[in-house]
């Protein structure tokens, strides 16, 4: 059973991670990975209010709370993010003349995930006080 939720999370967040891909690259191009940094930055914020939100709603672990774990934050959050793309996308920006967009997607990659889970986190917790 935990094989089973893994796939289809893994496979729903693999779609959404295509098909966002493509329409954010359609619309804002490809010079440079805009697709893969909203797709983990927008990643990070909900993994960071799930997780939190998770952990609130749920405070002892049972074998549904498992199954919901299982199902959407390693399988469809995990198939969603990419954290080898976004290796790769910096290496190759790395070996253009303009290297400095390498370092400037690194930096801001890191930063917005960062700040993403921060703000999901606490989102998760000013929702969870505001209906407590």
């Amino acid at each position: 059973m935990k094989v089973l939720l893994l796939a289809l999370g893994g496979a729903l967040g693999a779609n959404a991670r295509y098909w966002l891909g493509l329409w954010v690259a359609g619309w804002a191009g490809t010079r440079f990975p805009w697709a893969t940094l909203l797709i983990n930055v927008s990643g990070s914020f909900l993994l960071g209010f799930l997780a939190s939100a998770f952990d609130r709603w749920r405070p002892s672990p049972s074998p549904s709370s498992e199954a919901l774990t299982l199902l959407v934050l390693v399988g469809l959050l995990g198939g969603y993010t990419t954290f080898s793309t976004f290796a790769l996308e910096s290496l190759r920006l790395w070996h253009e003349p303009s290297w400095i967009r390498s370092l400037g997607y690194l930096t801001l990659s890191a930063t917005a995930g960062l700040l993403a889970a921060s703000l999901g986190v606490a989102s998760a917790r000013l929702l969870s006080d505001t209906l407590s």
